[in-house]
């Protein structure tokens, strides 16, 4: 299969599972070459296999902590070594720890959402942008959430972070006026990755009770969606995207079914 996306660079960051690795597997089955960055490099590099399998005309992989500057700016100059224009940079890694309520919250949790949802996207961008600014059309996409929107209990840190990152995506979007680039957040509800094992710190039961009874978005549904935001002719930026399974009408609203 080849696209738009053929021989187009893109980077994908927390691409060792979920919707960084559904994403580099759909961009490398339509021909781009992928850049992969997570911590988990092991990972990294089964999903760059998988997606050179699909038809990545290069999937390579760099570790990659994005709560680290140092880091960052390491996997930047690894990124030169290999292209000198980004076409697309895909803001994923992130996540969620821990469900408690600030009274019972602990300083490490907050600071990995925080370090990671935050600041981690205001590093990789500054990072990557000399790459993609003299290249109109280009896109950058962060992964929002939901949360990010309407607040829930046991969320504030998370809640907070997601908030962070659509209002950077937003101060982004007014900076780069002019330069071609555009800026987008895809911000999903319910999705069953590892994300809650994460959140519940390997309690995979716990985890799978979150999803239970009901139908939610996988990671392949968000990796089809970015696909299609980067896709647009290079006129058409998407602001925004909420998207949400069709049985959570909200975040606090979601339709159940019982088993008998």
């Amino acid at each position: 299969m080849t696209s738009d996306m053929a021989d187009k660079w893109i980077i994908v960051t927390g691409a060792s599972s979920g919707f960084g690795a559904a994403a580099v597997r759909k961009f490398g089955g339509a021909g781009a070459k992928v850049l992969l960055g997570a911590r988990r490099l092991d990972r990294c590099k089964e999903v760059a296999a998988e997606a050179r399998k699909a038809g990545a005309h290069l999937a390579d992989t760099h570790y990659l902590d994005v709560s680290q500057t140092s880091s960052v700016d390491d996997f930047a100059r690894w990124v030169r070594t290999q292209t000198q224009k980004v076409d697309v940079l895909i803001n994923n890694a992130g996540g969620a720890r821990g469900l408690d309520k600030v009274a019972d919250a602990k300083d490490a949790d907050w600071e990995f959402m925080l370090q990671t949802n935050v600041l981690g996207v205001l590093r990789m961008t500054r990072a990557i942008l000399p790459l993609m600014t003299n290249n109109p059309g280009s896109s950058i996409i962060n992964i929002g959430s939901i949360a990010g929107r309407v607040a829930y209990e046991g969320g504030a840190a998370y809640c907070a972070a997601k908030a962070g990152e659509l209002q950077i995506t937003r101060a982004l979007r007014l900076e780069l006026s002019g330069t071609g680039v555009r800026v987008s957040t895809v911000d999903p509800g319910f999705a069953e990755t590892e994300f809650s094992v994460v959140r519940f710190k390997g309690d995979s039961a716990r985890a799978k009770k979150v999803y239970e009874g009901m139908i939610p978005l996988t990671a392949e549904d968000i990796a089809e969606t970015l696909f299609w935001v980067a896709t647009r002719p290079p006129h058409v930026c998407i602001d925004e995207m909420v998207i949400k399974p069709t049985d959570q009408a909200a975040i606090h609203k979601v339709h159940r079914r019982t088993t008998s």
